[in-house]
């Protein structure tokens, strides 16, 4: 392993610019050379690779979003198109891939590893949801992002005493409505691994109303429905009016937190030594407060699981 490469796909994630940093000096102080892949998927199929020096990751680790952008690439799909990205790795003198980005990306860099190519994924999505690990670069502040926004909103709603639903990314998973609302105190909370039922959140609000409580908080994972689909709904079962706040893209956006920051340099060092040890089909994640490698297929075999004791937990402390 002479020559490395990184890139970044999918959605953004705060602390991918620290993991790209993190494995472009890894790899620098480990005397490899390595590039930079722009443009994901696509980029690699286009050959927009770029040789790094130490400078060309300097002032990144606190900036959000990817320097080496990301895009999605429906060429990439077929075998056609993976075959041009393997075609360019190896016109570039490339050994080993490290791919920073969510299930998708996974699944790109799963192709590419039986194409020959050893890849090692670096898990970034603000959703949580790659298993394997507890957690991924992002999710912390993209929380952290919510439950901000989430302390704003109630104080207005305490204000007008009124009835809020906040909608919070998470098409497929639960993670980001889910910590969001046991740490923003929410009265309900709706997920897409959980079934839900409007007669309960119609009696939990009204209960609240019933002890003297002046305004309450919903969470809604966009995945289950809109905020303004339920908002609709409360008020036709139950005559409830609601405000709503789409949070949307400003949960991606800002700069990454500490923990973020940490955990994407771990990651990305970790990828670099998995490739220098000749490794591919590789996920790295973190078990038990350590960093891990594990084989990438079993990222595939089930779905993620949601923390039920926490989905439970903030049930319980909702009454």
């Amino acid at each position: 392993m002479k020559k490395i490469a990184v890139l970044t796909s999918g959605g953004d994630a705060p602390g991918m610019n620290a993991a790209v940093r993190s494995v472009v000096r890894k790899a620098l102080y480990e005397g490899l050379e390595v590039a930079g892949v722009f443009n994901g998927y696509q980029g690699l199929i286009d050959g927009k690779i770029e040789l790094f020096q130490l400078g060309s990751v300097g002032d990144i680790i606190h900036r959000g979003g990817t320097v080496l952008r990301s895009a999605r690439s429906a060429e990439f799909r077929t075998l056609e198109g993976r075959q041009k990205a393997v075609k360019q790795l190896t016109l570039n003198g490339i050994d080993g891939l490290v791919i920073i980005g969510g299930d998708g990306s996974f699944r790109g860099a799963h192709e590419l590893t039986t194409l020959g190519i050893p890849c090692v994924c670096v898990p970034a999505t603000i959703d949580n949801d790659i298993n394997g690990t507890e957690f991924t670069i992002g999710f912390d502040t993209a929380l952290n992002t919510v439950i901000e926004a989430i302390d704003k909103i109630r104080d207005t709603a305490s204000s007008h005493e009124r009835t809020f639903i906040v909608e919070v990314m998470g098409r497929d998973a639960g993670d980001l409505a889910l910590w969001a609302g046991l740490a923003g105190g929410a009265e309900t909370i709706l997920i897409p691994e959980e079934q839900y039922d409007v007669e309960d959140i119609v009696e939990r609000l009204e209960s609240g109303t019933g002890r003297g409580k002046k305004h309450s908080i919903l969470i809604v994972a966009e995945g289950v429905m809109s905020a303004n689909e339920l908002a609709t709904l409360l008020n036709e079962k139950a005559g409830i009016e609601t405000r709503v706040s789409v949070l949307g893209h400003i949960q991606r956006g800002g700069s990454p937190s500490a923990r973020d920051r940490v955990i994407a340099s771990e990651f990305g060092a970790r990828a670099v030594e998995v490739l220098m040890a000749g490794r591919g089909g590789v996920a790295i994640g973190m078990q038990n407060h350590q960093v891990v490698d594990y084989d990438l297929e079993q990222v595939f075999q089930t779905e993620h699981q949601l923390d039920a004791a926490k989905y439970k937990l903030s049930k319980e402390l909702s009454i």
